[in-house]
């Protein structure tokens, strides 16, 4: 299963955090001189997306991949304050991004991929978790934010 994981972090994370960025960043022809203030959103970003891979791989026994996903509902570590952290984690690594290179087509990118995440979650994850965990997610989702955390973590009933 390590293997695995390893393999998704590598296919989603690195491609849609890193490698297109990136490739967006080297034809931009608007772009300008950023800041190195995005290397805090950078940091921030991908420490916080490991602490969800890891919390996926151990807590639910599975990985961040559609493909290959957890088993187990997790609710622990930043899942406690946030039922979407991992969007959010890319997130600021994008927003790293945009920070460091001002790159309208980062931007332009970050938007449609938020959007697109947005609902990717309300139309296929949210039913998905319904239907495989039943009232552990009904409980989890009553009690813990989509986007914006809870300072009060979440308590299992």
């Amino acid at each position: 299963m390590l293997i695995r994981a390893i393999f998704a972090f590598l296919m989603i994370p690195v491609i849609v955090t890193g490698i297109i960025p990136f490739i967006l960043y080297q034809y931009d022809p608007y772009k300008s001189d950023g800041s190195l203030y995005g290397l805090i959103f950078l940091a921030l970003g991908l420490n916080l997306l490991l602490w969800c891979v890891k919390d996926f791989y151990i807590a639910g026994k599975g990985t961040l991949a559609p493909w290959d996903p957890p088993k187990l509902i997790v609710t622990s570590g930043l899942y406690k304050y946030v039922r979407n952290p991992m969007y959010i984690s890319v997130f600021f690594i994008l927003m790293g991004w945009m920070i460091l290179s001002a790159s309208i087509y980062i931007c332009a990118f970050t938007i449609t991929l938020m959007t697109v995440f947005y609902f990717r979650v309300k139309l296929h994850e949210e039913p998905w978790m319904e239907k495989n965990f039943g009232t552990a997610w009904l409980n989890y989702k009553n009690h813990t934010p989509s986007w914006l955390p809870n300072i009060i973590n979440y308590k299992k009933k």
